[in-house]
């Protein structure tokens, strides 16, 4: 309980009391009528131990909306509760008000809302209700705390959503309703036509031009239910942050867009978020449901703060994946992580598989790069230079191994990934 005083009305209590009282008396009298005041007013209050709390609201938004979750309150007691209710939740939950004025007669209910605006992706979790139930005279009131249980998922934004349209119509103009011709390995056999001049000799028929006066060529068609496995490193190079974004939540951008496009495009997607052991896991969602069930596995990821496990990743992959696939690792490209783990593995892994390396680039420091001010600025461009020609290095030795790599900034990385996978069904390497 907590008792409140209140000045004006003890000194209009206090006023008439030299006059009706003796003078020695007085200090008595006023302190007699403050009790009798304040026992009053906890008697009139409304009883907090009779009530009951109840939630209802959104339970899922994406990172940067508004989220609305309701506290419904229960009066079960016998008298009327006038109150001040806080409603506390995790400071990333991003409540706009969490405190509320509420009037409950006995035996009905009042429903309170709070908006949310998350500033942090995962699950964001309400912490308790503190309610106080002030008496009439305002000299008193009853306060208690309880919890009211709520979990708000906050999705990954996916920016990079409105690239999709763009990626897919250049989808149709490959496999969509105008057939792109295309000659490679790993696709399939469409329809034979005539030579022109530019077609690639391998792709001549000889047996159907034998038959014909002309040189007849055969035109293919990407193949469909082809396999994908995203996988996200979520060891401590993906805690970084490039801006005001961790990279971990730009590889989520590109992973989110590049399966939604490989899902049209009717290939298969598995996702695998993995440092020492495996944090997530998708495979075997059907076209309608890998987006949604892919945003739900990411939500609650964060960065652990240690060196991933490559052996266990490749490891995990090849026990998991039999058939040839396209295996995209998000990762970041650190030198020492790569030589000292993936590097050496890659050979039995590019024998199996088609392997891309995505890695979201500091655009900070190219803008080091460029800056000639003071000497402080060119040891700062002399860094940044060594760090890009390092990079440059790693990427290099990465493509001797077979591997292909996507290095972009963190607004460019997602719709360049996604190009990538384009690249590769037209050149019928998927």
């Amino acid at each position: 309980m907590a008792l409140t005083g209140r000045l004006g009305l003890l000194a209009l209590l206090a006023a008439p009391l030299p006059i009706l009282l003796p003078s020695w008396w007085t200090p008595l009298g006023v302190l007699g009528v403050l009790l009798l005041g304040v026992v009053a007013d906890l008697a009139l209050a409304g009883n907090v131990r009779a009530l009951r709390f109840h939630r209802a609201g959104d339970t899922n938004v994406r990172l940067g909306e508004k989220a609305t979750v309701a506290l419904i309150v229960e009066n079960l007691g016998r008298r009327r509760l006038k109150a001040v209710v806080r409603d506390a939740w995790q400071p990333s939950a991003g409540a706009v008000t969490r405190t509320h004025a509420v009037d409950v007669p006995a035996g009905e209910r009042r429903r309170t809302d709070i908006t949310l605006v998350p500033t942090r992706r995962g699950d964001r979790k309400a912490v308790t209700v503190t309610v106080r139930s002030v008496g009439p005279l305002g000299l008193a009131a009853r306060q208690l705390s309880r919890p009211a249980p709520w979990t708000l998922r906050v999705l990954p934004a996916f920016p990079a959503r409105r690239h999709l349209p763009g990626k897919l119509a250049k989808l149709r103009q490959l496999t969509g309703q105008h057939v792109a011709l295309i000659r490679g390995q790993g696709t399939e056999f469409d329809s034979l036509r005539e030579y022109v001049d530019g077609d690639d000799v391998r792709s001549i028929d000889w047996r159907a031009t034998a038959r014909r006066a002309d040189v007849v060529v055969r035109t293919w068609r990407p193949e469909r239910d082809r396999r994908l496995y995203l996988v996200l490193d979520t060891g401590r190079t993906s805690a970084g942050r490039v801006g005001d974004i961790p990279r971990l939540d730009c590889s989520m951008d590109a992973a989110l867009l590049l399966g939604a496009l490989a899902s049209r495009a009717g290939d298969r997607v598995d996702l695998l978020a993995y440092d020492r052991r495996v944090r997530a896991r998708v495979e075997g969602a059907s076209r309608t449901d890998l987006l949604p069930t892919m945003v739900q596995a990411m939500a609650p990821l964060e960065p652990e703060l240690i060196e991933s496990d490559a052996a266990g990743m490749v490891s995990t992959l090849m026990s998991r994946v039999r058939q040839r696939c396209l295996v995209v690792l998000l990762t970041e490209l650190n030198t020492a992580a790569l030589e000292e783990g993936l590097i050496p593995l890659l050979p039995q892994l590019t024998a199996r598989h088609l392997v891309m390396i995505a890695a979201v680039g500091d655009p900070r420091v190219g803008e080091m790069a460029a800056t000639r001010g003071d000497l402080a600025s060119v040891y700062d461009a002399a860094a940044a230079e060594r760090a890009r020609a390092e990079r440059r290095r790693l990427t290099a030795e990465l493509r001797s191994h077979g591997v292909e790599v996507v290095d972009a900034p963190p607004d460019e990385i997602a719709p360049a990934l996604a190009d990538a996978y384009l690249a590769l069904k037209a050149a019928g390497r998927l």
